[in-house]
């Protein structure tokens, strides 16, 4: 295992301690994205988010690997710290590998990378407020309808 495969690996250890449910899906052995979609978007998306902050920081690429995660722990009942600290956990994990990498430079990306998370984890729990607030008024004007009707 490289480097950073390594750091990869630790940095998903970490995210399944935090959580004892749904770390038994991001530690499953079974990579099939339909039996198992947490655990395989969660290890390809922040595998794709250390290639980034070691590159060239396409905000694209960033996007896409952030939202896949972000998008889980959003529906997930943690704290919005706890959804996006998964981020921050990755400097104590580079301070545990020899060094190899320019640490302000990484320090400095995740810092960006964080509040990235934290942007878009917003954004998704306004959309889930908002489908709740829609579904909320879909039931009650449906249950006025059912009023008036079997009156």
């Amino acid at each position: 295992m490289n480097p950073s495969q390594e750091i990869v690996e630790k940095w998903i250890g970490r995210m399944a301690e935090a959580h004892a449910e749904p770390s038994a899906a991001l530690r499953a052995p079974d990579p099939d994205p339909f039996r198992n979609p947490v655990g395989p978007t969660i290890r390809t998306s922040l595998a794709q988010l250390w290639e980034q902050l070691q590159g060239d920081m396409d905000s694209n690429a960033i996007d896409s690997a952030l939202d896949a995660v972000i998008r889980i722990r959003a529906v997930q009942d943690i704290a919005p710290s706890e959804a996006v600290g998964f981020v921050i956990q990755l400097r104590s994990i580079l301070h545990q590998q020899p060094v190899g990498f320019d640490l302000v430079l990484l320090e400095n990306r995740i810092d960006q990378l964080t509040l990235a998370a934290f942007d878009k984890y917003m954004k998704c729990r306004e959309q889930i407020l908002a489908a709740r607030l829609h579904e909320k008024e879909r039931l009650t004007r449906a249950h006025r309808v059912a009023g008036k009707v079997g009156a």
